[in-house]
């Protein structure tokens, strides 16, 4: 595992209390999903934000999912914190 990966698990631990096992988990089991598919990234947003325990509201979860289904993701940390706390 990259150091890039390690702090990302260790991050994602200590902001929202998930287990890294859990998010492996669903890491795996979204492997080969279609992620420009608003049902499939709509269905796994929902997932994390019920294993983290964190109630979403309706526009971040649109613009979460809408972000990841247009392949818009950033990937620095900053640019991350930024997109989940609007």
């Amino acid at each position: 595992m990259s150091n890039f990966q390690k702090g990302l698990f260790d991050k994602i631990q200590q902001k929202a209390n998930i287990n890294p096992d859990d998010v492996y988990k669903v890491a795996d089991s979204v492997k080969h999903a279609d992620f420009s598919d608003e049902k499939t990234v709509r269905k796994l947003v929902r997932h994390l934000c019920k294993l983290a325990n964190k109630p979403i509201s309706k526009e971040k979860e649109d613009k979460i999912v809408q972000s990841i289904v247009k392949n818009d993701m950033p990937m620095d940390m900053n640019s991350l914190n930024k997109l989940f706390k609007k």
